[in-house]
């Protein structure tokens, strides 16, 4: 696989062919935050939160980090005035959802972020798809999905799947950066009442 070098935050950076820049500049010593990624799932860009600058021939733009792969000459800013304005919105819209979130709450003092700038909507979860994409691409279970759609669609268990593979497994549950998967599935688990169906995201329902 041929090699490709790039500067990130002014260091050369020497990657290989189909890395993404978040993988690049970890690689290199370059921390940027990230919520949705792990380094055993495809690459999903929900959260945003390691957005950067990245430039090449005069002409710069706001990208996705964690799915944007890198390029022969790109010169990557990941700290900046505007990449930190982005990041605060980026926390404080976060926040609303799950504002007790100790992660969160973290990077919030990090970047100056308002935990009450925006109206509360205390879902718990800030659809990274950490704990559905690991139940359908490391474990092959499907247990676990999204219901409903736009600023409705959280995550749900499947009571029948969880009931037989949720509690000897539980891999998914370090992954919630807002510590609120383990209460979803208690609850879930509680009730074992009939679900909707969710859907996984190739877009298939069960």
């Amino acid at each position: 696989m041929s090699k490709i070098l790039l500067k990130i935050d002014g260091k050369e950076i020497e990657a290989e062919e189909g890395m993404t820049l978040l993988e690049a500049a970890r690689d290199g010593g370059i921390e940027i935050p990230a919520l949705c990624h792990h380094e055993k799932l495809e690459p999903y860009g929900a959260c945003r939160i390691c957005t950067v600058e990245a430039e090449k021939n005069g002409r710069s733009k706001l990208v996705v980090s964690c799915v944007y792969p890198v390029e022969k000459g790109l010169n990557v800013t990941t700290r900046s005035e505007k990449i930190d304005r982005v990041r605060k919105t980026i926390l404080e819209l976060l926040l609303s959802h799950a504002p007790d979130s100790e992660k969160l709450l973290e990077l919030a003092a990090e970047y100056g972020a308002n935990k009450d700038r925006f109206e509360k909507e205390p879902s718990f979860c800030v659809h990274c798809g950490l704990c559905v994409r690991y139940c359908a691409e490391i474990k092959g279970k499907f247990a676990v999905g999204f219901i409903n759609r736009g600023s409705r669609r959280e995550i749900n268990f499947l009571p029948e799947l969880a009931a037989a593979e949720c509690w000897k497994c539980k891999e998914c549950f370090p992954l919630c950066p807002t510590s609120a998967l383990q209460a979803a599935f208690v609850f879930t688990e509680a009730q074992f009442s009939e679900t909707p169906a969710f859907e996984t995201d190739s877009g298939n329902k069960y």
